[in-house]
C-alpha cells in the first residue's frame, strides 16, 4: 500500500518532548553541564521536528538519530549511532532496507518507501519514509537523509476501508452470485432425484436377478426365468437407464465443480489477504474475478480471455489488483448494456495479458458505447460518473488509478472510440521498485 512518507505528507503521532541528554546534579555541586555533555546544535534542531529523521554517512552508518526516531523505534540515539540501519537494534521485518541501500547512495532524486515493517513490543508496525541523497560539490555522495513517520494507524484504517469497499462490491454482486450458484445446484438436485428413482427401479431388477439362480436350482425352466428377467428389464426401461444414468452423474459432477469454483473464487476475492506486495499469478487473479463478476456480464456480453501462459508472477497486493479488474470488467459490462437495450444483441469483453520486458500488461476491451471526448480528461476524477443516479458512485475508475499508479508504480490509460468501444491498459512492474520523486 502506498504512503507518502515525507514530513509534509505523513501524519505522525504527537511529537514527544525534546530528548536531551541530562546529568543528575549532586547537592553542593555546580548545575552547569560540561560542554561535552550538552546536546549538539544539530541534535536540538532534529529533535524539534515531528518527523523521524535519520542521517546515514557515505558508508551507510547512522550519523544522526532524532528524538522521534527514538520514540517510534524504541532505540536510544547512542545505541544507534555508528551502526547500519540493519544493525541499529530495530526489529525489521522483511529485510527491505539492506536491499535498497546502494540505491540510496547513488540516486539523484529522493525515493519514497512504503510499508517498511518492524516489530516493537510484540506488535507489527509500519514505517514510511523518503530517502534524500546528500551530495557535496557536485555528484559525489556524502550520505543519505531519511525523513519519515510511523503510519501504522493510518495504514490499518485504510486497510479496513479497502476491505469495506471490497465487501460492498461483493454485496452488490450477491444476488447474481446466488443465481450463479442456484443454477448448477438445481440441476444437481434434479439429477440426484433421478438417480434415486432409477435406483429403486434397478433394485427391482436386481431382486429378480438374485432369485434367478435359486429358481433354476429348484428345477424352474430356464426359458421361463429368462422371460421373467426380460419383462422386468423392459418394465423399468433398462436401456434408457443405462444411457441416462452416466449422463446424470457427469452433469452432477460438473454442477458441483461449478459451485466449488464460484465458492473458491468468492473466498479468494473476499479474503483480506496480505496488505503487502507479494508474488501473485495475474492470470489466476483475473479468472477468479471474472467468475465473481459473471452475473454482471453474462447477460450483455461474451467474455473471452487471451492469457499468456508464460506470464511471470508480479509483485502486487492481490486483493487490490482483484478490485481493479472487477471495477474494469463491471464498467465494461455497463458500457455494453448502455449501448444497446436489445437483450438479443450481446457485446464482447476481451481480457488479454502479455509479458513486455520488465513489466506485464493487461488489456480489458469492450464493444460498448465508447467515452465521449468531452469527458475523457475526467474519467479518473473522484466521484465523476456518467451513470444514472444510484447506478454508480464515481469511485471505481478513481480507485483503479490510485491502486495501479500510486500504490504499485504502474500505469493505467485507455483508448476509446465513440460507438466502437474502449480498451483500458494496465502496466505493472514485475518486481517492486521504490518510487522516485522530485524533491
Amino acid at each position: 500500500m502506498s504512503r507518502r512518507a515525507d514530513a509534509s505528507a505523513a501524519h505522525p503521532e504527537p511529537t514527544p518532548a525534546l530528548e536531551q541528554d541530562s546529568v543528575a546534579v549532586q547537592p553542593g555541586k555546580s548545575s552547569k553541564l560540561a560542554d561535552s555533555e550538552l546536546p549538539s546544535q544539530q541534535d536540538l534542531v532534529l529533535d524539534s521536528l515531528p518527523s523521524i529523521i535519520i542521517q546515514l554517512d557515505k558508508s551507510g552508518r547512522i550519523s544522526a538519530w532524532n528524538a522521534r526516531a527514538k520514540a517510534v523505534f524504541g532505540v536510544q540515539r547512542e545505541a544507534a549511532l555508528g551502526k547500519t540501519l540493519a544493525a541499529s537494534g530495530v526489529a525489521w521485518l522483511g529485510g527491505k532496507l539492506e536491499v535498497d541501500l546502494d540505491h540510496w547512495r547513488s540516486d539523484e532524486l529522493p525515493r519514497r518507501y512504503d510499508n517498511i515493517l518492524f516489530e516493537r513490543n510484540g506488535e507489527k508496525r509500519c514505517w514510511a519514509f523518503v530517502a534524500h541523497p546528500l551530495r557535496q560539490g557536485g555528484r559525489d555522495p556524502v550520505g543519505v537523509l531519511i525523513t519519515g513517520a510511523d503510519v501504522t494507524e493510518r495504514r490499518n484504517q485504510e486497510l479496513q476501508e479497502e476491505q469495506r469497499q471490497k465487501l460492498q462490491a461483493i454485496g452488490q454482486l450477491a444476488s447474481g452470485i446466488a443465481h450463479e450458484i442456484n443454477t448448477p445446484t438445481q440441476y444437481v438436485s434434479d439429477n440426484i432425484t433421478f438417480l434415486r428413482d432409477s435406483w429403486q427401479e434397478l433394485d427391482q431388477l436386481l431382486e429378480v436377478v438374485s432369485k434367478l439362480s435359486t429358481a433354476l436350482e429348484a428345477g424352474a425352466s430356464a426359458q421361463d426365468q429368462t422371460a421373467i428377467l426380460g419383462r422386468s428389464a423392459e418394465q423399468i426401461d433398462l436401456l434408457y437407464l443405462r444411457k441416462e444414468i452416466p449422463k446424470s452423474i457427469e452433469q452432477s459432477l460438473e454442477g458441483l465443480r461449478k459451485v466449488a469454483m464460484i465458492v473458491r473464487a468468492m473466498r479468494e476475492f473476499s479474503h483480506p489477504g496480505s496488505p503487502d506486495k507479494c508474488a501473485i499469478n495475474i492470470n489466476e487473479a483475473i479468472e477468479t474475478t471474472v467468475t465473481v463478476a459473471r452475473s454482471e456480464w453474462k447477460y450483455v456480453a461474451e467474455l473471452v480471455t487471451h492469457l499468456d501462459p508464460q506470464l511471470p508472477q508480479v509483485f502486487a497486493i492481490a486483493g487490490e489488483f482483484n478490485q481493479v479488474i472487477l471495477n474494469l470488467v463491471v464498467n465494461a459490462a455497463h458500457a455494453i448494456a448502455s449501448k444497446s437495450k436489445d437483450a438479443a444483441v450481446n457485446g464482447k469483453i476481451t481480457i488479454a495479458t502479455k509479458h513486455d520486458g520488465d513489466s506485464v500488461e493487461i488489456d480489458i476491451s469492450d464493444t460498448g458505447s465508447g467515452i465521449p471526448e468531452a469527458i475523457r480528461s475526467r474519467i479518473f476524477e473522484p466521484f465523476f460518473t456518467t451513470k444514472e443516479p444510484g447506478k454508480g458512485t464515481g469511485q471505481g475508475l478513481m480507485l483503479a488509478h490510485t491502486i495501479i499508479v500510486d500504490k504499485h508504480g504502474g500505469k493505467l490509460w485507455f483508448d476509446t472510440e465513440v460507438g466502437r468501444g474502449t480498451t483500458f491498459h494496465i502496466r505493472l512492474p514485475i518486481k517492486p521498485a521504490a518510487k522516485a520523486m522530485h524533491a
